[in-house]
This record gives structure tokens, sequence and C-alpha cells, in this order.
């Protein structure tokens, strides 16, 4: 799977969860449709993290607690630009 060429492991562009804010609600699980989330022992952990569409937060926008964290875009950004670099397309 690649991102406009960029192979998506090289794209650090996936949730993480701070489990001290996380209540287990399982909205993000519920809410993703692409199984980034999955359950570990009855807890919601990231098992699919490339599955993450690179640019979105819409689960830690939906996560009542706040508990779900990525990168800021100005780092998205900065990654994507040293990528581009990286594969010739700048």
């Amino acid at each position: 799977m690649t991102f406009f060429g960029i192979p998506r492991e090289e794209i650090k562009w996936y949730p993480k969860i701070d489990y001290d804010k996380c209540i287990n609600c399982k909205t993000c699980l519920k809410f993703c449709p692409n199984g980034v989330y999955g359950e570990d022992g009855g807890r919601v952990v990231v098992v699919q993290p490339y599955n993450c569409v690179v640019g979105c937060s819409s689960c830690a926008l939906n996560c009542p607690r706040g508990a779900i964290i990525f990168p800021s875009r100005k780092e998205l950004n900065e990654m994507l630009r040293s990528l581009y670099k990286k594969y010739g397309y700048i």
C-alpha cells in the first residue's frame, strides 16, 4: 500500500491511546471503518496502524475522553515533505 507513491509503512501517521485517559468505551473501535482498532483482553488497542488514512483523526474527535493521540499537522507535513524529497518528488 502506498500514499502518493510513498510506502505507507514509512508514514508514521496512526493513533496512539493514552490509557491514563481511556475509559475503554470502544467508541474508536466502533467508529473506525478501517480496522485500525481491535481488542486485546477486553482492552481497545491499535492493531493495524497502517490501515489508518493519512491525515484522518476523526476517531480522536469522537473520543469522549481525548485519549487518542496523533502527530500534529505540522509534524505530518514535515514528515511528508521529507519523504517526498527522499522519493524524488520534490
